[in-house]
């Protein structure tokens, strides 16, 4: 059962964030202009993973990122497909903190977006189990 509620929890979370970014879908300048903020503090990894990937690809980005966490947070809001939709997850929010340049410095440590969505998001992942109140048989 503690599990289930994880889940649902970070649902819930995923859903908030891809509603936050639902204006991505009509202009891909939002994640462009902060794609260029984040490339302008970078250090050189994430600054090569920017320019190589992240800025040239953001138009496709833009439309995938939102929809990609509506449905990772439908799955997991409904139990339905959560090893595979935390694990989707889990990688978005490892591209976006790479990105963002945060992934390797003290301030992740202790940022709330960080180790506890990985951490919560690996333990959904890892599970054999069927979650108790899924959806999915």
């Amino acid at each position: 059962m503690p599990l289930r509620v994880l889940s649902m929890a970070l649902g819930v979370f995923l859903l908030f964030m891809g509603l936050d970014k639902i204006d991505w879908l009509v202009d891909d300048g939002f994640l462009t202009r902060r794609l260029e903020e984040w490339r302008g503090t970078a250090r050189p990894p994430a600054r090569w993973y920017l320019e190589t990937f992240a800025i040239p690809g953001a138009p496709v980005f833009a439309r995938v990122v939102p929809l990609a966490e509506l449905a990772t947070a439908a799955a997991l809001i409904l139990g339905v497909w959560v090893r595979r939709a935390a694990a989707l997850a889990m990688l978005m929010v490892i591209n976006f903190h790479f990105a963002s340049d945060i992934i390797f410095r003290y301030d992740y440590l202790i940022n709330a977006y960080g180790l506890p969505i990985l951490g919560g998001l690996a333990a959904l992942a890892l599970n054999r189990a069927k979650l108790p109140m899924s959806v999915a048989r």
